[in-house]
């Protein structure tokens, strides 16, 4: 299982734009499995390639912010065949879309990206923040409207435990319905206090066995650390959050 632990690099933003290829040689020696993209700070891709290669590195992905993604497509496709990877993920969408009418257009278009991606063996999954569940759309809030599981409509989630717990959720009760339509999770946990911020895994509210055994049963494939901002040096952040991950993992095993 431990080999399905990856990590967000806009986590490491500051450290990737110093020295990119020393962070992935850094990761790889905590023992992580994959990365995650979210841009490359100015690096040449064949460089960067060429670290993942050498480290025995994955990619587990690759975020793009939703106007990127829709109107930068070829370019999009063909990074992730650069970097061996057939997951895309719409990972924000600007504050002027987060209305009822945004989100219809938003959910047809990203399904008629989705079909085209599809047509070249990628995939679509959608990357959820808290403000989705500010909105309503038929009747239900507009992250379960985006990922619906329904045949029609081929969009996958990548759902992100800390912001479905700060959206009022708790979290496997919200995953329940995405078996098998959930490729990729994002973990990170949430602080037991009133600003219930960013933390490493293990050190909040979060429970990550019961996450871990509903992604085993349902066809999750990465488990991707992620920390939006850290109190302390940002690769001890990701290196505690993979040795509790790891840990978790071993005791389920």
């Amino acid at each position: 299982m431990k080999q399905k632990i990856s990590v967000q690099l806009y986590t490491l933003r500051e450290e990737c734009a110093a020295d990119f290829p020393g962070v992935l040689r850094k990761l790889a020696q905590i023992g992580y499995g994959a990365v995650q993209f979210a841009g490359f700070h100015g690096y040449d891709p064949a460089l960067l390639r060429s670290v993942l290669e050498e480290t025995g590195l994955r990619v587990s992905g690759l975020h793009y912010g939703g106007d990127n993604l829709l109107n930068e497509t070829d370019r999009v496709i063909e990074e992730a065949k650069f970097f061996g990877t057939p997951d895309i993920v719409c990972s924000s969408i600007g504050a002027d879309q987060r209305n009822e009418a945004g989100y219809r257009a938003l959910k047809r278009r990203l399904n008629e990206l989705a079909g085209r991606l599809q047509s070249e063996g990628l995939r679509l999954s959608y990357h959820n923040h808290a403000f989705e569940f500010e909105t309503t759309v038929d009747g239900k809030d507009a992250l379960s409207y985006l990922i619906a599981p329904d045949a029609d409509n081929i969009i996958l989630a990548e759902p992100d435990v800390y912001w479905l717990k700060k959206g009022g959720h708790d979290p496997v009760t919200f995953l329940k319905p995405y078996a098998n339509r959930a490729p990729i999770l994002h973990m990170k946990d949430m602080t037991d206090d009133e600003e219930q911020a960013f933390a490493e895994i293990s050190t909040g509210t979060i429970d990550f066995e019961a996450i871990l055994r509903w992604g085993e049963a349902s066809g999750v494939e990465w488990y991707v650390v992620e920390q939006d901002s850290c109190k302390t040096d940002p690769m001890e952040c990701v290196k505690t959050s993979y040795v509790n991950l790891a840990g978790l993992m071993d005791k389920l095993a």
